[in-house]
């Protein structure tokens, strides 16, 4: 009962956001204009909180590289770039989202970040990746995506499906608090509002259950904190799993 008043009390304060939904409007503001603007500016405090972490998560990255001596990533839900600068010097990024304005930033990161080599950017759902062929990547990359997609389960069939024998998938995601704790509690009552306002961010999703259920050979997972004060989306889970 105390979460759905919450609930209540949290939508009225967001009662333009839902009118404007509801007309029609917020969606296609939120897509093009809001959204794109906001993540890039969270971005960017998102990565001042993880460096540290993120670098460790891709140092072994040149491990997979391919026996014909070329690495190629593929990235789903790219966004506005903010892992580029972690991809090791000549590998080839292929970049996908299912939401193409992201342009402006992603251009930015490119820019800085020319020890890559970038070969194709696809609009594309992190469920639906047809326009990749099947076992031609050497490994996905997916980070604060899984919160948002359609499917889980099916974007990591999709994942499994492009990836070589041997590839590699590395994952950063923001996940479900412990369910005893005040954390998840604050995530049940700011959800539907946190969804609307941030494009389908789920806050209550068990990413690591996914995980651990898919045909993965090897799975190195871990759970953190990121330290984002005053946010729903503290708790992380961050690893690599090998096909």
């Amino acid at each position: 009962a105390s979460v759905l008043f919450l609930r209540a009390c949290l939508a009225l304060l967001a009662m333009p956001i839902y009118l404007l939904s509801f007309l029609g409007i917020w969606e296609p503001f939120c897509r093009k204009i809001f959204f794109p603007y906001f993540l890039e500016k969270f971005s960017a405090v998102h990565e001042r909180k993880t460096k540290k972490q993120k670098q460790e998560l891709f140092r072994n990255l040149p491990d997979f590289t391919s026996p014909s001596g070329e690495l190629k990533l593929l990235e789903i839900g790219t966004g506005c770039g903010a892992n580029f600068q972690f991809y090791p010097p000549g590998c080839k990024v292929t970049c996908t989202d299912i939401n193409p304005n992201f342009q402006r930033g992603l251009s930015r990161s490119m820019n800085k970040n020319q020890h890559v080599h970038y070969e194709h950017f696809l609009v594309a759902a992190g469920e639906d990746l047809h326009q990749v062929p099947s076992g031609s990547v050497d490994a996905v990359i997916c980070t604060l995506v899984l919160c948002s997609v359609h499917s889980v389960n099916g974007t990591l069939k999709e994942v499994l499906r492009v990836l070589r024998p041997g590839g590699a998938f590395y994952f950063l995601e923001h996940v479900a608090a412990d369910h005893s704790s005040w954390k998840y509690f604050w995530q049940q009552i700011c959800y539907p509002t946190w969804k609307l306002v941030f494009d389908g961010c789920c806050l209550t999703r068990e990413i690591w259950k996914n995980l651990e259920q898919a045909s993965f050979s090897e799975l190195k997972l871990q759970h953190i904190s990121v330290a984002l004060p005053w946010t729903p989306i503290q708790p992380h889970i961050i690893g690599y799993a090998v096909k």
